[in-house]
C-alpha cells in the first residue's frame, strides 16, 4: 500500500523501493536525488540503494505536470480517502495556489528502480537506450505512466527489431515474457509483433534452450505466420517434436489437450522431408501416423519421372510440395530430398497463384520445357517469361543427394530468384560436371563456394591390379555447346571442393584454372584421374591466391612441390624468397597417401611453410629429418598417421605449436622408443614420454588418434591436454589397459566419439562409458578381446548415432538386438561383424527398431541372409549396404532390386559366397538410381587348424579378390583389388607385433589370441599369381575382358 506524508517543504517527491532488492542484505538503505540534476545522474551508483527518493521543485511548472501524471497513475494503490486527499492536494499545489502553497507531497511505491528512473529521464528529455533486455520494462512503464513519446519509441524499436536481418536483438526468454505481458494486458501490438519476430527468427529460436518454454499460442501464431523462415522442412518438424516431447506426456495415451497440441504438426509439408529423417521419427507417438503419410507421399513422387512431375503436381494440392521461402530466408536446404524435381523448385519460386490458376500453367510448362531442353544454350531462357520471385537474402543452397533435379534448369532458377547466392552444396551428384560448373559461374556471378563432393574410391591405388574404363554403347561425343564457345567469364569462386571425382582429368583442371582465378581453397582428394603435371599447372596459375590445397591420394608429386616452392616471379628459390612462394602462405596442406612425393621433396616443401594451420602427411614418405624442418607456430591439426616418424620429432612440432587441437599418429611404429634393462634379464618397454610431456604442457586437444606406444601411463601424462577431448581413437599397437579405459570418461568428460581397436575391454569399462558420457555419438569396438556381455549395453543413450561392433560380441542374439534398440533408439549407422547367432529374423528386428538407418554393415552374422533379403529393404533411407558371409540367399538381381527400393543407395558391398546363383546382375545406367560404387568380393577355401590323418581337414573361406565398379559422370570404371583393408590391418598386426614378443609364452599367447578371434591372415606370398575368374555379367552389361589381378 502506498503512503502519503506532508511537511512545509516546497517539493514534490516520489519514494521508490526497488522491488528486486526487497529483502536484500547487501543493498544500501536510502538516497535522495533531485530532478534538477537528472542529466548527471549516475545510475550504477544510484541502483546500489534499496530505496530512492526523487524530488521535484514545485517552481518548475513542467516538472509538476509530469509528476501529477504519475500521481494519477498511483491512485489505485492507496485507500479511497487517501486517494481523494492526494488528488486534491496535487491539483491544489499545481493549479490552485501555486504562489503560496508550501505543502510537500510524497508518495511511496514499489517498482523496478532502473526502469522507473529511465522512464523519468525520458520524461525530462534525456536520451535512453532501448535493448532487448529492458524493452518490456520501458514499454510497461510508458504504458502505465502514460508517456506516449516513450511508448511510440518502444513500438518503433520493436518493429525495427522484428524486421531486422541481423542477429536477433531480443533474447528468447525476454520474448516469452513480452508475449505473456501482452496476453495479460490484451495488447494486440505486442502479440502480433512477438509472432512476427519469432517467425522471422525461427532458426535462431530452435537453437535456444528456452525454445521448449514457448507458449503454445505463440508457437501456433509463429508456425502459421506468412514470414515463417527456416532452412528446411526437417528443421521445422524436428523443432515441433522437441517442443511436444517437452510439453506433453511420454505415454501413448495422450490427453485431449496433448492431442490438440499435436495438431500443430499438420502445418508441416510432409512431402519435403528427407527419408532418413522421417524413418527415424516413426517411433514418435506424435509423428508415427504422419511419418507413414510422408513416406507414401515421397514414394508417390518418386514413381513419377522428373520430366512428368509438372503434370503430376497439377492434379494434387501443390501446397504440401511448396518449398518455404521468405524475404528473410538465408539458406535453402534440400539435402537428401531425392523426391525434389525441377518442377517443384520452379513452382516454389513463382507466386502461389500460378499453381492454382489453370490459365497460367501453360506458361509454366513452356518455361520448364525450355529450361530442361538440350539446346537451351542456343536458345537462352528469357527471364521475363514468368514473374519469378526474388529472394535477395538467400546466400546458401544445398541440393546434395537430390539426384532427380535437372541441374541446368535448377541453375537457371537460382540465377533468377537468388541474386545474392554465394554458397552451393551439390555433393553426391554424378551429373554435375565441369560444363555445369561453367554454367553456374555464368548464371550466378556472386557464387563464392561450390561443394561437388563424391564418395572417394573404395580401394587405394596400390591394391588395384588393373583399371578398365568401360563406356558401354554410348559414344563419347564432342561437346559443341555454346557454353564452351562463349566468352570465358571469370568467376569469383574462392572455395572449390571436387573430392572423389575420379573422372576429372588434367584438361578439366586446366579449364578450371582459367576461369577460377581467385581460388583460395581447392580440394581434389581422391581425384585419381589427375596427374602431377595437371595439379602443378593449376598451382602455378593460382600462385597468388591459393591458401589451402587438399590433394590426398592423388598423383601429387615433384612437379607440384616445385610449383608450390617457386616464387611469384617463376623462379625456384628455396631460401631467399620464402615470403614470395605459395608454400610460405599456405594455411592448409593435405597430401596424405601421395606416394609420388619422396623424402627430398617433402623436406623442400615443409621447410618453406610458415603459416600452416592444418597439415596432413599420413601414408607418405615422412621421416624425422623432414618433420624437424617444419617451421611455423600456427598448427591446429597434424596428421602423420602410418609414417616412420619418432615421438621426439612429433614432440618438437608440438612444442612449437601450442594451439594444436587435433593430433593423429595412428600407425606410427617408430613413435615409441625401446629401452633395455639387463639387471635381472632383458625387459622391453615402449614409451613416448617426450611426446606425452610436450602435449601435456602445451596443448588442449579436441581430437586424438593414437596407436603404437600409447599405454595406460599416457592417460595420466596427458590429463591436462585431454580435458576438452571430443574424439579419441586407440588402434593397433596401443594398449590402454582396463584401468586407463575406466579413467577415460572422467579424464575426457566431453567425449563424443570413442573408437577402440585391438584393446582389452570389459563390462565395467562399457558400463562406465555409458553412465558417464551422455553425449556420446560414436562407439566403435573393433577386434577387442576380453569378457563383455549385454549388461554393458543396458543403458539409454539417445544421442548415439553410430555403433560398430566387430569381433567383440560373438554371443549376440536377436534378444540382445532388441536390447540394443532400446538403449540406442536413434542410430543411423550400424556395423556388426562376427555375430554367428543372428538369423533371418534379425532383419525384421533391425528394420523395425532402426528404420532411419543410412548405413548397415553385416558380416559373418550367422544366417541373416540365408533366406534372402526382404525386411532390411524397409530401411528405405539406406545409403551404404554391406552384406558378406551371412548366408547364400541373395538373388542374382539383388543389386538392381535394392537400388529400386532404396533410392538413396550409393554403396553396395557383397560377396559371391552369399549369391544363391553364384553371380550378381549389375544394373545398367538407367536403373542404377543413386549407385556410385559396387564391391563384389570373392573368397577361396583354405585349410585351418591342424591337419591330422584321422581328422578331416577344416576349410574356411578367406578373401581372394574384390571386383569394384565405380560410376562416374562419364563412364564406369572396373577395378580388381587383392586385399581388403581390414585384412591388411590384421596382417600388419601379425607381422608387426609378433617380432616384439618373446619366443616362449608371449608367442603362445599371441597364437591363442588369433585363434580366439578367428583371424586368418593373408600374406603377400600366399597370393596366387594366376588370373582371377570373375563370374560373367549379363549380356546387356559391360564385359570384363582384359582384367588382370595384383600379383
Amino acid at each position: 500500500m502506498a503512503s502519503i506524508s506532508s511537511s512545509d517543504n516546497d517539493i514534490i517527491a516520489i519514494a521508490i523501493t526497488d522491488s528486486d532488492q526487497i529483502g536484500s542484505e547487501t543493498a544500501i538503505e536510502e538516497v535522495s536525488i533531485s530532478t534538477t540534476q537528472i542529466e548527471t545522474w549516475d545510475l550504477p551508483s544510484i541502483l546500489r540503494y534499496r530505496r530512492v527518493k526523487v524530488q521535484a521543485h514545485r517552481s518548475r511548472r513542467v516538472c509538476a505536470f509530469h509528476f501529477l501524471a504519475l500521481f494519477f497513475y498511483l491512485v489505485p494503490f492507496v485507500s479511497s480517502e487517501m486517494s481523494e486527499n492526494l488528488v486534491f492536494q496535487a491539483c491544489r499545489t499545481v493549479f490552485v495556489f501555486p504562489w503560496d502553497a508550501q505543502l510537500e507531497l510524497q508518495i511511496s511505491i514499489e517498482w523496478d528502480l532502473e526502469a522507473f528512473l529511465n522512464v523519468l529521464k525520458c520524461i525530462y528529455g534525456c536520451p535512453i537506450d532501448i535493448t532487448g533486455d529492458n524493452f518490456l520494462a520501458f514499454y510497461e512503464g510508458a504504458l502505465y505512466f502514460g508517456v506516449k513519446f516513450l511508448l511510440e519509441k518502444c513500438k518503433t524499436w520493436f518493429s525495427e527489431a522484428a524486421s531486422s536481418i541481423v542477429i536477433p536483438q531480443i533474447p528468447l526468454d525476454n520474448l516469452i515474457s513480452i508475449w505473456n505481458f501482452g496476453i495479460k494486458s490484451g495488447n494486440d501490438f505486442l502479440l502480433e509483433s512477438c509472432g512476427s519476430y519469432l517467425a522471422k527468427n525461427f532458426m535462431w529460436a530452435i537453437s535456444r534452450k528456452s525454445f521448449v518454454d514457448i507458449p503454445y499460442s505463440l508457437l501456433v501464431i509463429c508456425i502459421r505466420h506468412p514470414h515463417l523462415t527456416m532452412e528446411s522442412e526437417m528443421h521445422l518438424c524436428d523443432a515441433l517434436l522437441i517442443w511436444l516431447d517437452a510439453n506433453t506426456g511420454d505415454s501413448d495415451g495422450l490427453s485431449s489437450t496433448e492431442t490438440n497440441y499435436s495438431s500443430i504438426l499438420k502445418q508441416i509439408h510432409l512431402s519435403l522431408l528427407p527419408l532418413w529423417f522421417t524413418e527415424g521419427k516413426r517411433r514418435s507417438c506424435h509423428f508415427s501416423k504422419l511419418a507413414d503419410e510422408s513416406i507414401i507421399s515421397v514414394f508417390r513422387l518418386l514413381k513419377v519421372p522428373p520430366t512428368d512431375s509438372i503434370h503430376f503436381l497439377e492434379d494434387g494440392d501443390f501446397k504440401d510440395t511448396r518449398i518455404r521461402l521468405t524475404e528473410h530466408s538465408k539458406t535453402m536446404n534440400l539435402s537428401s530430398c531425392i523426391q525434389i524435381t525441377s518442377a517443384m523448385l520452379l513452382l516454389s519460386l513463382l507466386p502461389s497463384t500460378y499453381s492454382t490458376d489453370s490459365k497460367l500453367r501453360k506458361n509454366i510448362k513452356q518455361l520448364l520445357v525450355k529450361l530442361e531442353s538440350v539446346d537451351r544454350y542456343l536458345n537462352p531462357v528469357s527471364h521475363g517469361l514468368l514473374p519469378m520471385l526474388s529472394f535477395k537474402a538467400v546466400e546458401e543452397v544445398n541440393i546434395s543427394k537430390c539426384g532427380r533435379l535437372h541441374l541446368q534448369a535448377s541453375i537457371e532458377c537460382f540465377s533468377m530468384s537468388f541474386p545474392s547466392l554465394k554458397i552451393l552444396k551439390a555433393a553426391y551428384l554424378l551429373d554435375f560436371n565441369i560444363k555445369t560448373l561453367r554454367l553456374l559461374v555464368q548464371k550466378c556471378p556472386t557464387i563464392r563456394e561450390v561443394d561437388l563432393t563424391l564418395d572417394t574410391s573404395p580401394v587405394i591405388s596400390e591394391q588395384v591390379s588393373d583399371n578398365f574404363v568401360v563406356t558401354g554403347d554410348k559414344p563419347v561425343a564432342v561437346d559443341k555447346s555454346s557454353i564452351y564457345k562463349s566468352h570465358l567469364m571469370l568467376s569469383n569462386i574462392t572455395k572449390l571442393i571436387l573430392e572423389g571425382r575420379s573422372e576429372l582429368c588434367d584438361s578439366d583442371l586446366l579449364h578450371i584454372s582459367k576461369f577460377c582465378i581467385y581460388l583460395q581453397h581447392l580440394n581434389v582428394k581422391g581425384c585419381t584421374g589427375l596427374t602431377d603435371v595437371g595439379i602443378s599447372t593449376l598451382i602455378q596459375r593460382q600462385h597468388v591466391t591459393l591458401q589451402s590445397i587438399l590433394v590426398c591420394y592423388t598423383s601429387f608429386g615433384l612437379n607440384s612441390v616445385l610449383a608450390l616452392c617457386s616464387s611469384s616471379h617463376g623462379t625456384d628459390d628455396t631460401s631467399a624468397h620464402f615470403p614470395e612462394s605459395m608454400a610460405f602462405n599456405l594455411q592448409t596442406l593435405h597430401i596424405g597417401g601421395c606416394k609420388c612425393v619422396d623424402e627430398t621433396s617433402l623436406l623442400k616443401l615443409l621447410s618453406q611453410t610458415r603459416m600452416l594451420k592444418s597439415l596432413c602427411l599420413g601414408d607418405t614418405h615422412l621421416t624425422d629429418r623432414t618433420l624437424y624442418s617444419l617451421a611455423g607456430s600456427s598448427l591446429e591439426m597434424l596428421d602423420v598417421s602410418n609414417t616412420m616418424v619418432s615421438g621426439a620429432a612429433v614432440a618438437h612440432v608440438v612444442y612449437g605449436n601450442p594451439g594444436l587441437k587435433c593430433l593423429r599418429v595412428k600407425g606410427c611404429r617408430n613413435l615409441c622408443q625401446r629401452e633395455s634393462n639387463t639387471g635381472e634379464g632383458e625387459i622391453s618397454s615402449y614409451f613416448c614420454g617426450e611426446l606425452e610431456m610436450a602435449l601435456g604442457k602445451t596443448c588442449r586437444l579436441e581430437e586424438l588418434s593414437v596407436g603404437w606406444g600409447f599405454s595406460h601411463f599416457s592417460i595420466e601424462a596427458l590429463k591436462a591436454a585431454i580435458t576438452s577431448l571430443r574424439e579419441i581413437t586407440v588402434s593397433l599397437g596401443g594398449s590402454l589397459g582396463e584401468g586407463a579405459l575406466i579413467q577415460l570418461p572422467t579424464a575426457c568428460p566431453s567425449l563424443q566419439s570413442i573408437v577402440l581397436q585391438f584393446q582389452v575391454i570389459s563390462d565395467d569399462i562399457i558400463i562406465n562409458i555409458m553412465e558417464t558420457l551422455r553425449n556420446l555419438r560414436v562407439l566403435a569396438l573393433c577386434y577387442c578381446f576380453g569378457d563383455i556381455s549385454i549388461l554393458g549395453f543396458k543403458f539409454s543413450m539417445p544421442n548415439l548415432r553410430k555403433l560398430q561392433l566387430e569381433r567383440v560380441t560373438p554371443w549376440l542374439t536377436n534378444k540382445d538386438l532388441v536390447i540394443l534398440i532400446r538403449s540406442f533408439p536413434n542410430l543411423v549407422e550400424l556395423a556388426l561383424l562376427g555375430c554367428p547367432h543372428l538369423n533371418s529374423d534379425s532383419q525384421q528386428i533391425i528394420s523395425h527398431g532402426w528404420p532411419g538407418l543410412v548405413s548397415i554393415h553385416l558380416e559373418e552374422c550367422g544366417e541373416v541372409t540365408a533366406n534372402g533379403v526382404s525386411s532390411l529393404l524397409k530401411c528405405v533411407a539406406l545409403e551404404d549396404l554391406l552384406l558378406r558371409h551371412n548366408g547364400p540367399g541373395l538373388q542374382k538381381s539383388f543389386i538392381c532390386y535394392a537400388a529400386s527400393k532404396m533410392p538413396l543407395l550409393r554403396k553396395v558391398s557383397l560377396d559371391f559366397c552369399d549369391a544363391s546363383e553364384g553371380c550378381f546382375d549389375v544394373p545398367p545406367d538407367d536403373q542404377k538410381c543413386s549407385l556410385r560404387a559396387v564391391k563384389l568380393a570373392r573368397c577361396k577355401s583354405r585349410e585351418c587348424g591342424l591337419t591330422l590323418p584321422f581328422l578331416e581337414p577344416r576349410r574356411k573361406p578367406v578373401h581372394k579378390e574384390t571386383l569394384v565398379l565405380e560410376w562416374t559422370g562419364k563412364n564406369v570404371i572396373k577395378k580388381v583389388a587383392k586385399e581388403r583393408p581390414r585384412l591388411k590391418e590384421i596382417t600388419d598386426l601379425d607381422q608387426g607385433l609378433s617380432p616384439m614378443l618373446s619366443e616362449n609364452s608371449d608367442a603362445l599367447k599371441w597364437t591363442e589370441f588369433k585363434k580366439k578371434m578367428g583371424m586368418t591372415c593373408v600374406r603377400g606370398n600366399d597370393r596366387p599369381k594366376a588370373k582371377a575368374h570373375v563370374p560373367p555379367f549379363p549380356k546387356n552389361d559391360m564385359t570384363t575382358k582384359n582384367m588382370m589381378c595384383v600379383k
